[in-house]
């Protein structure tokens, strides 16, 4: 491999070398991967320069690399992942055909899934859901605001005119509800689009039976070892797994093609001052071969979310993202050159799926002979400590604030609110569990015991992982530490819930002594992204950073528009600075309970020292 300091004597011949584009071939027998994020664009948007890196895919684009997989004789089969995919539902539908008419097997795995994305799903011949992970099978719901109330209260009149029954965009200011002709337009557009989506699971999941197709959506709640034995899924593993089965079946050489078929980037353009950057770290890769077995540093700071973070060029970082450590950690797993691994843990936990998939990640790193020890910062609770809990050694600081074994989940009923404002809404619903996450209403007593099971699966996860690893280590019942009960760090030594009090060196020198090494490096898995990163559109997995600009990546959710928490804060925080950083996180969990519904996190103290 091409070191950096013979860059300027290669620099004429490999310049002369470049071609327009570098599309993915298979050479071997081979899985295409298309891994479906973000949004899905109709509209080519061109080269758009150094700071964008990779371009969206486009469906059109898409469904030829689709056909071109199917026609590819290297590629014995389909690989499908979600990281957050932003498609139509005509999209959908286009991207559901063009599976459905592949010849080869089409393997989709997801974290998650809601009732779009399993649709599609539905159309291959094999889904796999993660452990911890879920179906909301739930159906369609639907709210319009009319907002006479509102205009009434500012004295403002709405006039209009309009043409056609049906035409009823103007409703909404000078009504509180839907005329009768709007509403049946409207339960008829529905009607259309959620028959067209029953029969499209009914066919593929269950003989073209409609009837068992809405009792499933009608039920709504899934977990993964719900949908399976449903029928709805096919199985209940980790990705790692699912590859490990591709390779049983197709070969140990199989190979995986990440972003099949894309287009590798432009040529050097000499008239871009930055197009030589892509080409000076290509030419770079591999540099640095460590001289000294390498102890990988592997952090898991901030809320842990689901997915993979948005790269901002310009730094910041907006949390722990499951797909991105947990690629890590199969790095070190995989590495010859990694002994063992420090996860540096400083998490209030977060999601509960992305919690589990890290912690699998922890226990795969063991399983190939490299021992993980954890090192706790601040704070290391909920999914902070289901993260920790199954490595070989943990160490935490005096004052660590750790533990916190415990679920929580919920909704914030808004109608008072919009009432007050003047706001109305008129509500429509396909499917019995539609609105089961409205902000409309309360649950049911029923529903809410829906709920109260599905988290109850979760937290006997939670504590069934602390036993099996803690178990002979824990000074009470599992029953008496957890509860969402928090502890300090040397209280958690006492009642054996860690192993150590100390700090991130303590750690190293510990992941040393069990890997059996007297000289190692220290290494961060994964690099923090460099300019040159921005460049790669493919490559594996593990070399796809997606890039955000401004102040949207500073976001929780990088890529959404500012909300409440960009925009009411700034004032509060300084005004009281402590009580505004509350509620910052606060508001913050609240974006994330509207995502993931059921979290695992510990209670926001405003504390701080004068």
């Amino acid at each position: 491999m091409v070191r950096i300091h013979r860059l300027a004597a290669l620099l004429p011949a490999t310049l002369l070398s470049l071609s327009s584009t570098t599309p993915a071939v298979a050479a071997q027998a081979s899985v295409a991967h298309f891994e479906l994020s973000g949004p899905l664009l109709e509209k080519p948007q061109g080269d758009l320069g150094f700071a964008l890196g990779p371009q969206p895919s486009t469906l059109a684009g898409l469904v030829e690399r689709i056909r071109a997989a199917d026609d590819d004789p290297e590629v014995k089969a389909l690989l499908v992942t979600f990281e957050s995919p932003q498609i139509g539902m005509a999209q959908l539908d286009e991207l559901r055909d063009a599976f459905a008419q592949v010849d080869k097997p089409v393997y989709f795995h997801a974290d998650s899934l809601s009732t779009g994305t399993y649709a599609l799903a539905s159309s291959g011949s094999h889904v796999g859901v993660t452990p911890t992970g879920d179906v909301w099978l739930l159906g369609m719901y639907v709210e319009s605001p009319y907002l006479q109330g509102l205009l009434g209260k500012l004295d403002v009149e709405a006039d209009f005119v309009h043409i056609g029954d049906f035409k009823s965009a103007g409703e909404m200011l000078y009504r509180t509800g839907p005329s009768p002709a709007a509403e049946d337009n409207m339960n008829w557009l529905l009607d259309g689009l959620f028959g067209q989506t029953v029969d499209s699971i009914a066919s593929a999941r269950f003989g073209g039976n409609e009837e068992r197709a809405r009792a499933a959506i009608d039920h709504g709640t899934y977990t993964a070892d719900q949908a399976l034995d449903a029928g709805l899924i096919d199985a209940v593993q980790h990705r790692q797994d699912l590859v490990a089965d591709l390779r049983a079946q197709y070969g140990p050489e199989l190979a995986f093609i990440s972003n099949y078929g894309a287009d590798g980037g432009p040529a050097l353009d000499f008239s871009n001052p930055f197009g030589i950057f892509k080409l000076l770290a290509e030419m770079s890769e591999g540099a640095g071969e460590p001289d000294a077995p390498v102890i990988a540093v592997v952090h898991v700071e901030g809320t842990i979310l689901p997915g993979s973070e948005t790269v901002n060029p310009f730094g910041g970082s907006s949390g722990a993202y499951s797909t991105d450590i947990r690629l890590a950690l199969d790095r070190a797993a995989a590495s010859s050159s990694v002994a063992a691994v420090v996860l540096r843990v400083d998490s209030p936990g977060g999601s509960a799926l992305a919690s589990e998939v890290i912690y699998d990640a922890v226990a795969r790193v063991r399983a190939a002979g490299k021992p993980v020890v954890v090192s706790m910062g601040d704070l290391a609770a909920s999914g902070g400590y289901y993260v920790s809990c199954g490595a070989d050694h943990v160490v935490a600081g005096p004052n660590t604030i750790t533990a916190s074994i415990g679920v929580v989940g919920g909704k914030l009923v808004t109608t008072g609110l919009w009432d007050k404002l003047g706001v109305s809404w008129h509500e429509y619903k396909r499917g019995e569990s539609a609105d089961l996450l409205s902000s409309a209403r309360p649950w049911s007593e029923e529903e809410r015991q829906r709920i109260h099971d599905w988290m109850t699966t979760v937290y006997r996860d939670f504590q069934g992982h602390i036993t099996e690893h803690r178990g002979e280590k824990l000074q009470k019942s599992i029953e008496e530490l957890a509860g969402g009960r928090v502890f300090t760090g040397r209280q958690a030594l006492d009642l054996g819930l860690v192993d150590q009090v100390g700090g991130f060196h303590d750690a190293v020198r510990k992941a040393a002594k069990l890997a059996r090494v007297g000289e190692w490096e220290l290494r961060v898995l994964p690099e923090p992204p460099t300019i040159f990163d921005l460049f790669d559109a493919g490559g594996g997995e593990e070399s796809r950073p997606r890039v955000a600009l401004g102040a949207e990546a500073a976001s929780l959710f990088a890529g959404r528009p500012a909300g409440l928490v960009e925009t009411l804060l700034p004032a509060l925080e300084s005004l009281d600075p402590q009580r505004g950083a509350a509620l910052r996180l606060s508001l913050l969990r609240l974006e994330l309970l509207h995502r993931e519904t059921v979290v695992l996190m510990p209670p926001v103290l405003a504390v701080g020292f004068e």
